[in-house]
């Protein structure tokens, strides 16, 4: 029974990205997500009370999809400005691909001034990139630019620049194209003389999964 009801749950959240996403927030309704995920109003409500608490169960596990690929990075011993290369891949053919990762910049962006997002999708990306420039400091992996946070902050741009890049509705060959170009040209200035080489720009051959069908 508990998994029964574990599985409607995410059958709902899944869903919800996906009004969220074809919607927007302030247009979506808890009966188009009942109908999206294939059952009833009275269902969705044994799970989740309101709108607000669907949008905010989108983009936890919005969060939880990020948190496992950086966790894969880790533990594969991939070098930080390596997995932060590879973690704009993913955002790029997950704003392609994945209605939960569109949804949660969308549901951001539509309750910023109306009320707090569980999770601030730009924050959060943000937060991954400065765990990842951290250690790629210690490790002398980017070039010493004094005390500035310059790297920190043009690699926070360079997310939030994929975004609305993405949402341009630009085909993803030529967006994947586009991040890998944007790498080219940042690693110069980020890493120090002579290390640009030891990086790949492109995507990875094998992309790292994404989300569990719902």
């Amino acid at each position: 029974m508990q998994a029964r009801s574990e599985r409607t749950r995410r059958r709902l959240v899944h869903a919800g990205a996906r009004t969220f996403d074809e919607n927007g927030f302030a247009q979506a309704t808890l009966l188009q997500i009942a109908a999206a995920a294939g059952t009833t109003k009275g269902a969705l409500y044994l799970h989740f009370r309101s709108k607000d608490a669907v949008a905010d169960a989108v983009q936890e596990q919005g969060r939880a999809m990020l948190g496992d690929f950086v966790q894969e990075q880790w533990e594969r011993g991939v070098p930080p400005v390596q997995a932060l290369i590879d973690m704009t891949h993913w955002l790029a053919r997950g704003l392609h691909e994945d209605p939960v990762v569109r949804a949660g910049f969308r549901i951001t962006n539509e309750r910023t001034g109306r009320r707090p997002s569980a999770t601030d999708f730009h924050q959060l990306w943000i937060t991954e990139v400065l765990r990842l420039a951290g250690p790629a400091r210690v490790a002398g992996e980017v070039a010493d630019h004094g005390s500035g946070d310059g790297p920190e902050t043009l690699l926070s741009a360079a997310v939030c620049g994929i975004v609305a890049l993405a949402g341009t509705g630009m085909p993803f060959p030529e967006l994947s194209r586009r991040v890998g170009a944007l790498w080219e040209f940042l690693l110069p200035a980020l890493v120090p003389a002579g290390h640009a080489a030891r990086y790949r720009t492109d995507a990875p051959s094998v992309p790292a999964a994404l989300t569990d069908a719902a």
